[in-house]
């Protein structure tokens, strides 16, 4: 993780940390989490740990099992850019999941990843129920999408394995 912020142009040019990513939408109650395809070049919602009964030991054990090379946490952000209380919470969780794995952890703006999110729910014909059932996985693939579109590979690195 990263210690000062970074410029709108930093974050666009940074390093991508490999091809296959895991993407986390960090929640008080739950966490989302989506995954990258094995070209790196699409995200797909994968999971919802519910921290009542998990915690983030899950998240490494999620990682392990879709052999991924780094993890994009959603950072929340208010309209400006500016962190708060919620954002200092992503990056403790953050910090507390840097200690269960050797991945790197990338923060990514997740500003509307919720919104977008419902919005691909409701369009989906889906109740209200089960919508907020996969919102927080729909949500961690929105802010990983958005991820990965904004760090491509370079070209010709488009191949898996």
């Amino acid at each position: 993780m990263s210690g000062a912020p970074q410029t709108a142009r930093q974050r666009r040019t940074a390093r991508r940390p490999g091809r296959k990513l895991l993407g986390i939408d960090l929640g008080a109650r739950r966490i989302g989490i989506a995954v990258s395809d094995d070209t790196g070049l699409i995200a797909a919602p994968v999971a919802v740990i519910d921290l009542q009964r998990g915690d983030l030991s899950d998240i490494a054990l999620v990682a392990t099992k879709y052999d991924v090379e780094a993890i994009v946490a959603g950072l929340p952000v208010n309209s400006m850019g500016d962190e708060g209380f919620q954002a200092r919470d992503a990056r403790a969780q953050c910090a507390r999941l840097a200690d269960l794995t050797q991945l790197p952890i990338v923060m990514w703006d997740e500003r509307l990843t919720t919104a977008i999110a419902e919005d691909i729910l409701a369009a989906r014909g889906r109740s209200r129920r089960p919508r907020r059932d996969d919102l927080d996985a729909v949500a961690a693939a929105v802010m990983l999408q958005s991820y990965l579109d904004s760090h491509p590979l370079p070209r010709g690195d488009h191949s898996g394995g």
